[in-house]
């Protein structure tokens, strides 16, 4: 009994297969798209938090006061600014904290540029009058102060070391620009947000970092919708998919379940004339149907022949056997009567219809005829020793392939059949045409009709009065002639003899030297 498999028709298989692989080519095309719309559009933020950084860094290069930075839109794009120890000292109006660390901006006490102290001041005083005006005017705002601890004068400057090489120049605003996720608070709305980072150098020598920021609502957004689209759609679009497979398999298997009911019930009746069912889409299915009605038709030719074969043989078989009885029944009651000569003779005729029959047995079961290499001019010689009325008149010398024995054996049948209905002799001819060797053996009898030519090679097959059953016959020579040339690889051919009579020509692979 089969056990039942949840995957076992190809319909389930087939449509299984087609949607693991949609499924696999739309989650890999899905997650690259989700992956790349992502970078598309974090990196957009990147560039608009780049500017925004460029924009206050450019305010800040060139000397304005943090009182006075014209800011970006604060919930858009929040910005601090930073000294070298990382103390706040501006930031966006309503920027409360960046990655949860509250923004106090630090305020120290202002120091003047060289630069400003010679042009600031209406009266054009010293350094140090000059100074007091600016620290009153911006109330410690400048971006040229020095904040506690930093760099002080020309002393601090130089011992700032290899740490300050990296700076950019004063007035210069740094090429290298660091960008990183984070989040910020602006009015005690807390959201993500992508940072740009880049230090500038203020007139006053005073090296700042800028740090400003771009909502990534735009990128969360569009990623969420997008994978909501694929979460709903691609179960759909599967389903779809499996549906569709599933239909169109059942569609191109129906002529395949049309053939396998029908050779179901050929086996049942045993009725080897039906024929399967052929779909007229001349495409694979068609072809298997064609090939199973042609395999149909060789059975039913096979079983016909085999049916024909025994009745055959049968009929064969109760003849001598009917009148080998009556001969040893007379015998038994008058011995003086019993006919010894036509009881061995008939005796000799199942023996040798027997050897026929177990031959053509041997043949069918695809016998091999062996490897060994056979001289035909040498076995023709052989065979028409003997024989009264056999004349070998040309004997090339040439060898082929195959069982000695069954050689013979066709040699044999043919002079026996040329010898049955000849009037006078029958010759024999060996020559080498080409690779193949040929043999002919012809006779002047009745010959064979045209139409009958093939006729004479089938199993129990015998024609007119001129070839009727006589001298022992039994129409089995010349279909075991024809066998054993096909298994070597040859043919067996009637025709007509220069002479009238029949001519039989048997040609075979010459064997490699």
């Amino acid at each position: 009994m089969t056990r039942w498999r949840p995957f076992g028709s190809v319909r389930a298989r087939a449509t299984l297969a087609a949607t693991c692989v949609v499924a696999v080519a739309l989650l890999a095309a899905g997650a690259a798209l989700v992956l790349s719309l992502r970078a598309n559009l974090v990196g957009q933020a990147d560039t608009q938090a780049e500017s925004a950084a460029r924009r206050v860094a450019s305010q800040l290069a060139a000397g304005i006061a943090y009182a006075r930075l014209d800011w970006p839109d604060e919930e858009d794009h929040p910005v601090r600014v930073a000294d070298e120890w990382g103390r706040p000292v501006a930031a966006s109006e309503d920027l409360r904290a960046v990655d949860g660390t509250p923004v106090h901006v630090v305020r120290t006490t202002p120091t003047p540029t060289p630069s400003a102290s010679a042009t600031s001041g209406p009266s054009g005083g010293s350094d140090d009058d000059g100074s007091g005006d600016e620290s009153d005017d911006h109330g410690g705002d400048r971006t040229d102060d020095h904040h506690g601890g930093g760099r002080g004068g020309d002393d601090d400057n130089a011992a700032g070391g290899d740490d300050e090489d990296d700076d950019p120049a004063v007035g210069e605003i740094s090429d290298d620009v660091t960008h990183t996720a984070g989040t910020a608070t602006v009015d005690d709305d807390t959201r993500d947000y992508r940072f740009a980072a880049l230090e500038v150098t203020t007139p006053g020598d005073v090296t700042l970092t800028v740090r400003a920021g771009a909502p990534l609502d735009a990128e969360q957004g569009a990623v969420g919708t997008a994978l909501t689209t694929l979460a709903v759609g691609l179960p759909l679009l599967l389903l779809t998919v499996a549906g569709v497979t599933w239909l169109v398999t059942r569609r191109a298997l129906r002529p395949v379940e049309g053939i396998r009911a029908e050779m179901a019930a050929i086996t049942a009746s045993e009725d080897l004339a039906r024929r399967v069912p052929v779909p007229g889409t001349g495409d694979e299915v068609a072809r298997l149907a064609r090939t199973t009605n042609r395999t149909l038709t060789a059975l039913e030719a096979s079983v016909e022949r085999q049916r024909r074969f025994v009745a055959d043989a049968s009929h064969e078989l109760r003849s001598p056997l009917a009148s080998l009885r009556t001969q040893l029944e007379v015998g038994a009651a008058h011995p003086e009567l019993l006919d010894v000569d036509g009881a061995v003779e008939d005796t000799v005729r199942l023996q040798h219809l027997a050897a026929d029959l177990l031959l053509l047995a041997r043949l069918d079961a695809g016998e091999r005829p062996g490897d060994a290499r056979v001289p035909l001019d040498a076995l023709a010689r052989e065979a028409a020793r003997g024989r009264e009325a056999v004349v070998v008149e040309q004997a090339e010398e040439v060898a082929v392939t195959g069982s000695r024995g069954q050689l013979a054996r066709v040699l044999a049948n043919l002079l026996d059949n040329g010898r049955r209905h000849a009037r006078q002799r029958v010759t024999v001819t060996v020559r080498r045409d080409g690779d193949r060797a040929v043999v002919t053996v012809a006779d002047d009898g009745p010959g064979i009709p045209a139409d009958q030519r093939e006729r004479v090679f089938e199993r129990f097959v015998r024609l007119d009065d001129a070839r009727a059953r006589d001298d022992g016959g039994t129409g089995l020579g010349l279909a075991i002639a024809r066998d054993i040339a096909r298994r070597h690889g040859g043919t067996l051919t009637a025709a007509e003899a220069p002479g009238g009579g029949a001519l039989f020509t048997l040609r075979l692979p010459v064997a490699p030297d």
